[in-house]
């Protein structure tokens, strides 16, 4: 069993859907498995087997991933979706901080480099049928999520930027826990 790094695009915005997560609607979900050392989308219709993965991983890991992704994700999944082991960065953020910081913010103080647009971005790409830059977007943020993650967990701390300058802030990551029994909450379609 190893972790999922998650990210996901969705097809509404919020102010389409009367701002209720369980009707965005997925349009992809970008993942990075460490079991197999791989990225890989899944789009809305092929989420049953993304479950499974997700089902069978030690961490689930994202950026805003407790208040965004898994609620978007939750009208598509038979079982709590709520029981899946978390490891949100922004969490952790805002637990040590006090206040939220952009994903955006982070990989460009901590990693030197920036996200590949914006989120209305991708409902555009979604919209177009675009599908690969669709899914370039998404695991555009897989990778810095992923890179964020491994950053924090060596080095126990992320950088951000203020009108201080470059400051940092720690996070213990290296010591945390991981599930090490599968989740199987879906029944076999």
């Amino acid at each position: 069993m190893h972790p999922i790094v998650l990210d996901l695009e969705t097809q509404n915005l919020f102010s389409e859907v009367g701002y209720d997560h369980k009707k965005l609607k997925v349009s992809v979900v970008g993942i990075y498995d460490y079991s197999i050392d791989k990225f890989e989308t899944y789009k809305e219709e092929a989420l049953k087997d993304l479950f499974k993965k997700l089902e069978h991983s030690s961490l689930l890991i994202g950026f805003n991933i407790r208040k965004f992704d898994l609620p978007v994700l939750s009208p598509y999944y038979l079982g709590d979706i709520a029981n899946f082991p978390v490891l949100d960065i922004l969490d952790d953020v805002q637990k040590v901080l006090g206040f939220r910081v952009a994903l955006d913010d982070l990989a460009r103080a901590t990693l030197g480099t920036k996200k590949s647009g914006h989120g209305l971005k991708a409902i555009e790409f979604f919209r177009k049928g675009q599908w690969n830059e669709l899914c370039q977007y998404c695991l555009s943020d897989v990778k810095i999520t992923k890179s964020l993650y491994e950053y924090g967990k060596k080095y126990g701390s992320l950088y951000f930027q203020d009108t201080k300058g470059k400051r940092e802030m720690r996070v213990d990551w290296g010591k945390r826990k991981e599930n090490k029994t599968a989740i199987d909450l879906t029944l076999p379609i």
